[in-house]
């Protein structure tokens, strides 16, 4: 789910991905053996505040009509690219489905012609990128992740088309033109499709880049969101995902105002209007939910921020305010302290741990607007070991799966 892409991908070095590494804090791109047009859907650093200069920014320009290079590009790219990955059929037929019955809502442009794929990336990565000639690639860790689930499916694939159907990569090529001409800036551009030795640009010229994609972030959300109610996937299958997808991270990431990504909790603040309008959309064309193709919308449990509180010298109180939508009967709430800060959340489900005095956890039933869980935490942190902090919440259901995770503060001395 992204702005679309600097072309770096170098087969010889591990892919960019987020989910496990954070966004460069400079926007820059160094040379690369195989250069192809993606968009990562992962976890990238983020700024809370970074959608106030949002506004600041123009819309994003419409594309001319004669403009050909984005095509062109996808032509040149596309033999090495469908040589990497593999018709979408047998476990992924339930998403070869959804893209169809997406691709049915989609209205069709009139300035280029496009060609609809689905393709799977057997590299057991968790991104998803579309090309703008109408081809979406998913790497087969997110396929697997999502498993049978249509809704889920359709929550990555409906934002990927929608890149494609607002040419996204030639926005951002023209943009960047516009950065490049303005003579202010001092950024370094050349043909997507052609390495460059690297990419130079200004701090300024970086920031605004970075804010120009959250921008187109957010608007492909915006549109993937009234596609899938359209299609018939309830819209709270988008939170559910990005919350599933924040849950792989592990540990609080470094600000920076060159973030061409926002952050999940950023998309949760700024979506609550597109939420609701795509509900309303959802519910006006499909009475009875679970008639609909995704079926029933899912539980989605939004986190916030975990509060501490130092009462004596080796007692704190944890609360987690919390709020659930969809819910029936209880979700539970867990507090890990994990001493080597490890990554312990695999394909959606919380691993077990090796301890439990490194472990507190919580039934609610979560029925309030604002439902808060509190913990108090004394005589597990007396026995813990040195060293060892108090680092995660997750939420999950009875299944075990993750619905939500937070990054907990450094517990008070």
């Amino acid at each position: 789910m992204v702005c679309p892409q600097h072309f770096a991908s170098d087969g010889s070095q591990k892919e960019h991905n987020a989910i496990q590494e954070p966004c460069s804090s400079r926007y820059a791109v160094k040379d690369a053996g195989a250069w192809r047009s993606r968009f990562h859907l992962s976890v990238c650093v983020c700024c809370l505040w970074a959608l106030t200069a949002v506004a600041q920014i123009s819309s994003t320009p419409e594309v001319p009509s004669q403009f050909k290079l984005d095509m062109e590009t996808a032509a040149r790219l596309k033999p090495e690219l469908m040589a990497q990955s593999v018709a979408a059929a047998g476990h992924y037929a339930t998403g070869r489905l959804v893209f169809e019955r997406l691709i049915q809502q989609v209205q069709p442009a009139s300035s280029v012609k496009v060609t609809w794929q689905l393709r799977i990336v057997e590299n057991d990565g968790l991104n998803a990128y579309s090309s703008p000639d109408g081809t979406v690639y998913l790497e087969n860790g997110l396929a697997t992740m999502v498993g049978p689930s249509a809704g889920l499916w359709a929550a990555i694939l409906s934002h990927e088309i929608a890149h494609v159907v607002r040419r996204d990569w030639a926005r951002r090529y023209l943009y960047q033109k516009v950065l490049e001409t303005s003579g202010s800036q001092n950024i370094v551009l050349g043909d997507p499709g052609v390495p460059q030795a690297s990419w130079s640009s200004s701090e300024k010229a970086s920031a605004d880049l970075g804010r120009f994609c959250r921008q187109m972030e957010l608007e492909a959300d915006h549109e993937g969101l009234m596609l899938m109610a359209r299609a018939g996937y309830h819209p709270d299958f988008v939170p559910a995902l990005h919350h599933l997808l924040h849950a792989h991270s592990s540990g609080p990431k470094t600000a920076s105002l060159y973030a061409m990504h926002p952050c999940w909790e950023e998309r949760d603040h700024e979506l609550g209007g597109a939420y609701t309008k795509a509900s309303i959309e959802f519910e006006h064309r499909w009475r009875e939910w679970y008639a609909s193709p995704g079926g029933n919308p899912p539980v989605v449990v939004f986190a916030d921020s975990p509060l501490v509180k130092k009462h004596g010298s080796k007692e704190w109180e944890i609360q987690i305010p919390m709020h659930c939508q969809n819910l029936a009967g209880a979700v539970e709430v867990v507090v890990r302290a994990d001493p080597g800060r490890k990554e312990i959340m695999r394909l959606g489900e919380l691993s077990d741990t090796e301890d439990r005095e490194y472990e507190v956890r919580q039934l609610t039933g979560c029925t309030s607007p604002r439902t808060t869980v509190v913990f108090e935490l004394a005589d597990l942190v007396a026995k813990q070991k040195p060293g060892t902090q108090w680092t995660d919440v997750y939420v999950i259901d009875g299944w075990g799966s993750v619905l939500a995770r937070a990054d907990l503060p450094k517990l008070p001395q």
